[in-house]
């Protein structure tokens, strides 16, 4: 009798920590602009003391399997999980990626630097926006322009500083 007690106090505690370590990365997630999903298998698959299957974290997490798959594959793309070859079983595996450095690389390669690209064409058509403005708005608009420009030149040039930091 105290065998089951104790393996159910444990199994208890597993699920709480599990929940909670879930629930961390979830929130890290939202901080960051991504779905509570990504967050959630991330969060699972940290706190997995195996490779999990899509179908497990499907399961476990009562999420569709067109947002696993939309999740893995968008954790994958930041390096935060890979695939596990598991002998005798064809289906593919996944466990998360623990060192920081892969992380904060692949975000950075994924989220941030396209969104520098993106930006300096943004940056040309507000600046032709403000060209069209009367003097005195002008003025005020385009000297907050030109600091914009600046945040995004330095952005560019510490992009491929920090990810050599990270020897990623």
């Amino acid at each position: 009798m105290n065998t089951t007690k104790a393996i159910a106090a444990q199994a208890q505690a597993i699920q709480q920590t599990e929940t909670a370590l879930i629930e961390l990365f979830v929130r890290l997630a939202q901080v960051i602009g991504l779905q509570r999903s990504i967050g959630e298998i991330y969060g699972l698959l940290f706190a997995a003391v195996r490779p999990l299957t899509m179908d497990e974290l499907t399961q476990r997490l009562g999420i569709s399997k067109g947002s696993a798959s939309q999740g893995l594959r968008l954790l994958r793309s930041f390096g935060a999980v890979r695939m596990e070859y598991v002998p005798g079983d064809r289906r593919d595996h996944y466990v998360a990626e623990l060192e920081l450095r892969h992380l904060l690389g692949g975000f950075l390669r994924e989220k941030l630097q396209p969104h520098l690209v993106w930006g300096a064409g943004q940056l040309n058509e507000i600046d032709r926006l403000v060209a069209a403005l009367p003097g005195d708005d002008q003025g005020l608009l385009r000297q907050r322009l030109i600091r914009l420009k600046r945040w995004r030149t330095r952005g560019q040039k510490m992009l491929p500083m920090m990810l050599k930091l990270l020897r990623v």
